[in-house]
């Protein structure tokens, strides 16, 4: 069996709104860990997601706060 490697998946990567929320409320809980100053490793075990998720989360929360952690939705175009 073949696959289209150009295959994409939908903006959002197919989650259903409650699962966008549930991601949501993850990186909002990241946030009091940031606010916090707990480390990026401990971040990540607590969640149960990767450092690096933990990392560009802790990058935009710089950049913008909590407010920058928010969903903006599932067609939302995010610039890189």
């Amino acid at each position: 069996m073949r696959y289209d490697v150009r295959t994409r998946y939908v903006q959002g990567g197919g989650l259903t709104p409650a699962e966008q929320g549930k991601r949501e409320a993850v990186r909002l809980e990241a946030a009091r860990w940031f606010e916090a100053g707990t480390g990026t490793t401990r971040i990540a075990a607590e969640l149960r997601v990767t450092e690096r998720s933990v990392r560009r989360w802790r990058a935009a929360w710089r950049r913008g706060g909590t407010a920058a952690l928010v969903s903006a939705g599932p067609t939302a175009v995010r610039s890189g």
